[in-house]
């Protein structure tokens, strides 16, 4: 089995924990085959990952633990991405060495470095040291501070043909139009914004052919039904999955007005505070966040929760595959109280 496309669904994976904040393996290990049940690639230790709180012994482990159950039934791109082209060489190395067909590399946080120092201090060194292995570029600015821009990614991808392929989460469908144009047919355009994986595929321009998501953590089929759907242009289909599954795009970050202290505060529960908050709820291992990152408040739980009820008044099969799975009662997982504190 060959990787010859980025296409199809490719889940980021949570990082379960258990109750001491450790790695949940076991846990894992259940959702992985939960994943691949329903055809979904696997993308370990990306940001819904929790990867800036692993340790680099973690990441290993998680990714190791994909690598080998995945091994010839899906496919596995690893998040080894760091604001250090140190770490992110030694994290690509040991992911290319365990089996993993390439890496994930979001641009560098914090220290900001420009497009030009992108790609040529940290893209270029890990694509010319690991030329088997696929790079994948992770543009996400509104997490790094950052942004490799469409020029430099053109130039990586006519200079190295492992790097064939980027996630785009810039929401800059004008820009996502221009890396086409300047990327050519031979690269694929993958989604990293759940909400914007429709449009991104529809659209002529953009032709992407796929999406990272965060919500086929708990609805692997019905994400890659969607988005076979729009590549077959079945689009009485693929409208209506849209339309069903519109309420969990909306909620993979949630904002909130809360009170306290005196004072309104407005609150952005980030990634993966939502989905594993549903995840929990609907009995899928997923444990609580690591800080920095805490527990939703009660307004965020019952936004996400709505989500999960508007979702089931539409079409029940649409979470089926969790009840048969992981042996719950959707019913009383969404209306009972206790699942949700």
């Amino acid at each position: 089995m060959r990787l010859e496309r980025f296409e199809g669904v490719w889940t980021a994976l949570v990082t379960p924990f258990d109750r001491k904040g450790e790695v949940d393996f076991e846990g894992l290990e259940r959702n992985i085959r939960f994943q691949m049940d329903h055809g979904a690639n696997l993308l370990p230790t990306g940001t819904t990952g929790e990867s800036p709180t692993l340790d680099w012994r973690e990441h290993d482990r998680v990714i190791a633990k994909a690598v080998k159950l995945a091994k010839g039934k899906v496919f596995v791109i690893a998040g080894t991405g760091s604001n250090s082209t140190k770490e992110a060489y030694r994290g690509t190395k040991h992911a290319v060495e365990v089996g993993a067909e390439g890496a994930l590399l979001v641009d560098c946080y914090y220290n900001g470095p420009s497009s030009l120092e992108l790609r040529t201090q940290y893209y270029e060194v890990i694509a010319k040291a690991f030329r088997k292995a696929f790079v994948v570029p992770y543009v996400i600015p509104g997490r790094t501070g950052t942004k490799l821009e469409v020029e430099d990614l053109a130039i990586l991808h006519r200079k190295y043909k492992n790097v064939r392929s980027v996630k785009e989460a810039t929401g800059d469908l004008e820009r996502m139009a221009r890396t086409r144009n300047l990327c050519g047919e031979d690269f694929d355009i993958l989604s990293g914004d759940d909400d914007k994986t429709f449009d991104m595929m529809v659209r002529s321009d953009i032709r992407s052919s796929g999406v990272v998501s965060v919500m086929s953590n708990i609805v692997p089929g019905p994400i890659g039904e969607m988005v076979k759907a729009i590549a077959k242009k079945d689009m009485e289909r693929a409208n209506y999955l849209k339309e069903v599954l519109d309420p969990l795009f909306k909620v993979v970050t949630v904002n909130t007005i809360e009170s306290y202290e005196g004072f309104e505060v407005p609150c952005k529960f980030r990634n993966p505070s939502a989905i594993k908050t549903m995840m929990k709820g609907l009995g899928m291992p997923s444990g609580p966040c690591r800080p920095p990152l805490g527990k939703m408040t009660p307004k965020g739980v019952e936004i996400v929760r709505n989500a999960l009820k508007a979702v089931y008044e539409k079409d029940k099969e649409i979470l089926r595959p969790i009840e048969d799975f992981y042996r719950v009662k959707m019913e009383e997982r969404l209306a009972n109280d206790r699942y949700w504190r």
